[in-house]
Parts: structure tokens; C-alpha cells; sequence
């Protein structure tokens, strides 16, 4: 079963840096994509960016320059690096996985696992 717990949320200042983690269970030995969406109420979950099998990674056009996604197998855990921080990325984040036969979802109605979200506040 795959399991996925969020954290490393909490507040910054704009311009600020903050890393949040996503410790992973039971993709150690399957092609999954991993995945980092927001969500803030009222509005759809969007992605943020994702991280194939192969390494491939992809971000919305939001946080391009400014996020990095990436993953420490041996920890078993994935990561999203945010720097440069504006008040409009408040949200709460989720980690995600899916199993994939080419390239990763970039919908969430597409992804089957999910973590419970780490809340990411913004002042300006």
C-alpha cells in the first residue's frame, strides 16, 4: 500500500526560502511519478511540479526558476525546494504519486495517492 506524509510547512517571510518533504512508502520497487500540487479554498488543486520514473521533471509556469522538485531514493523521500517565495504561493501542498506507463498526470484527478498537505503561508 502506498503511503505518503507531508512536512516542513510553516510561514515565511516574501523573498524567503522553505523546503517541504514528502516521506514515501511502498514505490520503492514500481515506476511511479511523484508529484507536488497546491490547493487554496475555494479554488482546484493545481500541480507544481512532478518528477518521473526517468527523472524527467516538469513545473507549472508559476514557480519555474523559483521551485525545485526532486527525490532521495534512499531516504525514500521527495522534496520540493521553493525560493524566492510570493505571497501568492499560500496554500496548502500535497505530494502525490501515481503509477505511469510514459509521463506523469499533471491533472490530480489523475493521481491515486496522496499525502494529507503541509500548510506554506506567505507575508508580504
Amino acid at each position: 500500500q502506498v503511503h505518503l506524509v507531508e512536512s516542513g510547512g510553516g510561514s515565511v517571510q516574501a523573498g524567503g526560502s522553505l523546503s517541504v518533504s514528502c516521506a514515501a512508502s511502498g514505490v520503492g520497487h514500481s515506476s511511479y511519478c511523484m508529484a507536488w500540487f497546491r490547493q487554496t479554498p475555494g479554488k482546484e488543486r493545481e500541480r507544481v511540479a512532478t518528477l518521473d520514473s526517468r527523472w524527467s521533471k516538469n513545473y507549472a509556469e508559476s514557480v519555474k526558476g523559483r521551485f525545485t522538485i526532486s527525490k532521495d531514493n534512499a531516504k525514500n523521500t521527495l522534496y520540493l525546494q521553493m525560493n524566492s517565495l510570493k505571497p501568492e504561493d499560500t496554500a496548502m501542498y500535497y505530494c502525490a504519486a501515481h503509477p505511469v506507463d510514459n509521463f506523469c498526470p499533471v491533472g490530480f484527478r489523475d493521481y491515486w495517492y496522496w499525502g494529507q498537505g503541509t500548510q506554506v503561508t506567505v507575508s508580504s
